[in-house]
């Protein structure tokens, strides 16, 4: 049972006890009689969990980095916020738009419900947009036959097991970025099942070649050989789009972390 829902049913049993106590319970009871206090203090919870659902539920939502497919950008442990509404209002615990706001551009580090499974969320960049033919061959990326700018940028040492990996600037549309590729990692990728629009996708020794769907989007992480994405997995559906993550709330290990990222 993911928090979404928890919280929903929260909201419903302390909205329900709000109104028994409010619209009926208050009525019978004998002037200065206390109500009793499951009903007192579930009532009392009621404006608090409407408040924290609802901003949660359509305008931003805290995450936290489980894995380090984000690196460099972003890191274990770091806590981040997500804009619920840019990509447009949605229902909360099925995740349905019901308006429309923007699109997912090119660049844009986007939370998702995992299309194998939905209960988890994962987060990743947006690379390929709908009709986009995405190809990563010998560990550089092109999109509809352009290649993306690329430059190094020195090296990126991983404290926590103290080595380093090569760091390079990407651009992708508007949005400048760094990643990390490993020198000694084999450029190919195998696709870990089978997902859906798979004969979309050629996957060869030197990499994998795929043209996004209607509807779709392909996603990468910027730690291109320690990332478990579209490569291996597919393409995101619109409708698993959890929202655009934009800053870093906190992290434990390193306070300086705390601010907008690209």
């Amino acid at each position: 049972m993911n928090f979404a829902l928890i919280l929903f049913i929260l909201l419903l049993v302390s909205g329900a006890l709000w109104a028994l106590d409010h619209f009926v319970a208050s009525k019978r009871r004998s002037v200065g009689a206390k109500s009793p206090w499951w009903v007192e203090y579930g009532a009392s919870f009621f404006p608090v969990i409407l408040v924290v659902f609802c901003l949660r539920s359509f305008v931003v939502e805290p995450f936290k980095i489980p894995s380090g497919s984000m690196i460099p950008t972003l890191l274990v442990g770091d806590f981040i916020l997500v804009n619920k509404w840019t990509y447009g209002i949605r229902l909360p615990v099925i995740n349905k738009k019901i308006v429309d706001v923007n699109l997912p551009k090119r660049g844009d580090v986007m939370v998702f419900r995992f299309p194998q499974d939905t209960s988890l969320d994962y987060i990743k960049r947006v690379v390929g947009l709908p009709g986009d033919k995405v190809e990563y061959i010998d560990k550089k990326l092109t999109i509809n036959g352009q290649a993306m700018a690329q430059s190094p940028d020195g090296d990126y040492l991983h404290a926590e097991r103290l080595f380093y990996s090569p760091r390079f600037t990407e651009k992708l549309g508007a949005v400048e970025h760094k990643i990390i590729v490993e020198n000694d990692a084999p450029p190919f990728v195998s696709p870990s099942i089978q997902y859906p629009f798979r004969e979309n996708c050629t996957y060869t020794n030197r990499g994998v070649s795929c043209t996004v769907p209607a509807g779709h989007y392909f996603m990468m992480g910027d730690n291109r050989d320690g990332s478990y994405d579209s490569r291996g997995w597919g393409f995101v559906p619109e409708e698993n789009i959890v929202g655009k993550a934009f800053f870093i709330w906190f992290n434990f290990s390193d306070l300086k972390r705390i601010g907008s990222f690209h």
